[in-house]
């Protein structure tokens, strides 16, 4: 057996059953399904393999990030919550899916956020990339515990979500943040809601808010490539710590394929190729190679 929690041979694989699959915005659904050997084990920022039971087309699963997981009247982890973007088959014939219909997964998978003290987290999403974080605002804000072995107590501070999206129409689960304490600062590249301009212009206005208390912030980053690069650039002229959660393509989750691997800086100042699924999908910004 490997070392890693993550790794799949510790993985869960079977079959589920959709309890809810509901639209919280344009192309954005939300699916729950009922899964307690899952629920119990992943944390905020792992992601789990995604197939259509009994269909073999498409063949392969899709990678899909931890949106939440949800407890019984008693407390104890019970369904998964995924969010995806309809964008291809699989994800198109998903959306039709009923509560009953069955579903086959396999994860957790991936590390995961690495608990930092921080008394400001900062969330920085551009599209899809706000998945991972309602589950990680909700752990640091003390909301609720993930995962099987105690992990850092929340530190109890401000979350502050910067949000971007193509229009409006785009911006998906508002009010689980806000229902979570978490500040949102919007930005729509149409100028249809919050800011008119790019994510990266909030991420900047609150960089300058927190100009002599830079030590204490943290940052955390999912979304389209150029603007993790970008968000990785701006937090190291900040000298502020900051997790992206790369969203590489993939087609097997486990590390057998080697689809999905990123360039990784070493402490050499070299780099080398990591396996999304395994090595991450979260990594220090500061050693990704984006360029």
């Amino acid at each position: 057996m490997t070392a890693a929690a993550c790794y799949a041979d510790r993985a869960w694989h079977g079959a589920v059953a959709v309890v809810e699959n509901v639209r919280l915005a344009r192309d954005t659904y939300r699916v729950r399904f009922e899964c307690p050997e899952l629920a119990r084990r992943i944390v905020p920022g792992q992601f789990v393999m995604l197939r259509l039971a009994g269909q073999n087309d498409p063949l392969l699963g899709r990678p899909l990030a931890l949106y939440d997981v949800v407890l019984d009247a008693d407390g104890t982890p019970r369904d998964v919550d995924l969010v995806y973007l309809v964008m291809g088959k699989l994800t198109g014939k998903l959306s039709h899916f009923v509560p009953g219909q069955l579903l086959e997964v396999w994860g957790p998978l991936g590390n995961g956020f690495a608990p930092r003290a921080a008394e400001h987290l900062i969330m920085v999403a551009g599209g899809i990339g706000q998945t991972p974080f309602l589950a990680l605002a909700k752990e640091y804000l003390g909301r609720q515990r993930y995962g099987e072995s105690a992990r850092p107590a929340a530190p109890g501070g401000r979350v502050t979500f910067c949000y971007g999206t193509r229009s409006r129409d785009y911006l998906a689960g508002l009010d689980d943040f806000k229902q979570a304490g978490v500040e949102l600062r919007v930005s729509t590249d149409d100028g249809s809601a919050g800011h008119h301009g790019l994510v990266t212009d909030l991420l900047k206005q609150c960089l300058e808010e927190n100009a002599t208390r830079r030590h204490a912030c943290g940052v955390v980053c999912c979304g389209p490539e150029p603007m993790m690069a970008a968000v990785a650039e701006m937090t190291r002229q900040a000298r502020v710590p900051c997790q992206v959660s790369l969203e590489t393509p993939m087609a097997c989750g486990i590390g057998i394929c080697f689809s999905c691997v990123a360039r990784v800086r070493d402490d050499a100042g070299g780099w080398d190729y990591r396996r999304t699924c395994v090595e991450g999908p979260v990594f220090d910004a500061r050693a990704v190679a984006f360029d």
